[in-house]
């Protein structure tokens, strides 16, 4: 998955310090990232190659030693042998550790742009020095970074696989029954309600996976597999999806890159490797 960056090792450990030359600057334009690309290669520019002055930066993390920050109010005109690309490159791209400290700044990122002002006062925010925290100016509330919980869930039905496709997205492969928690809802109960949602099956045997941070999208993804509990008529939630459909192991084609936790339940499908509690 995107995050599996061994031997390369990502420490998110907030740090109060001023880039050094050698440290790597990651700007952003809306959805866009600033990037080199060299065949299926990335590569990010460093602070030393940014001459300009005023240049907001913060500090965002480290993979292995060398720190990446988010740098703002740059002129990316004027780094010549870099261009703006839809973050969704990220997804093919190499190497993976590059990927995964792009898309994970984008995340960072799009929580600074929509932390600017208080919620409570509207008064202006502005960076704790301690931590990765936004505090108000006025009357002092504090605000972390945003995490959005959602399930994956594999729904399996004897030598059967529930595959989907969203109604809108740019992913058009094979997805699974996927969905955001609820407030008052344990992790459990959201892959209960987002099933009988989206394809109005029941399903028992719950069984946790594993997860993924998946900043794409803000989220951090929580991957279950269960067993169809009855019926096996699929109620299709058209707003939601665009199609929903069961598939045998050997209607499945091997996935070239597991980037998504989505794409390795599927594999460990397909490979007959899921064991239920």
């Amino acid at each position: 998955m995107i995050n599996d960056i061994c031997p390369h090792v990502f420490n998110n450990e907030y740090k109060n310090i001023k880039p050094k030359k050698e440290d790597i600057a990651l700007i952003y334009n809306k959805e866009k990232i600033l990037l080199k690309k060299e065949n299926n290669t990335i590569i990010y520019p460093t602070i030393e190659e940014i001459k300009e002055k005023n240049i907001k930066y913060t500090f965002l993390f480290t993979i292995d030693n060398r720190n990446y920050f988010l740098a703002e109010n740059v002129d990316t005109s004027k780094l010549k042998e870099y261009s703006l690309h839809s973050n969704f490159i990220l997804r093919k791209t190499k190497p993976t550790y590059l990927s995964f400290a792009g898309i994970t700044g984008y995340q960072l990122n799009t929580w600074y742009n929509n932390t600017k002002y208080c919620g409570k006062c509207g008064s202006k925010m502005y960076h704790s020095e301690n931590s990765r925290s936004m505090v108000c100016s006025n009357c002092n509330d504090i605000r972390y970074p945003f995490l959005a919980p959602a399930v994956i869930v594999g729904i399996i039905n004897k030598d059967k696989l529930l595959v989907t496709k969203y109604n809108r997205s740019k992913y058009k492969n094979y997805a699974l029954v996927a969905g955001y928690a609820e407030i008052g809802e344990n992790i459990e109960d959201t892959v209960r309600r987002e099933v009988m949602e989206e394809v109005g099956l029941n399903v028992k045997n719950i069984t946790y996976y594993k997860s993924q941070p998946w900043s794409f999208s803000c989220s951090l993804l929580f991957g279950f597999f269960c067993e169809l509990d009855g019926s096996d008529e699929i109620v299709l939630d058209k707003n939601e999806l665009s199609m929903a459909k069961w598939v045998t192991r050997e209607e499945l084609y091997n996935s070239p890159d597991l980037i998504s936790l989505t794409a390795e339940m599927i594999q460990m499908f397909k490979d007959n490797r899921v064991k239920f509690r």
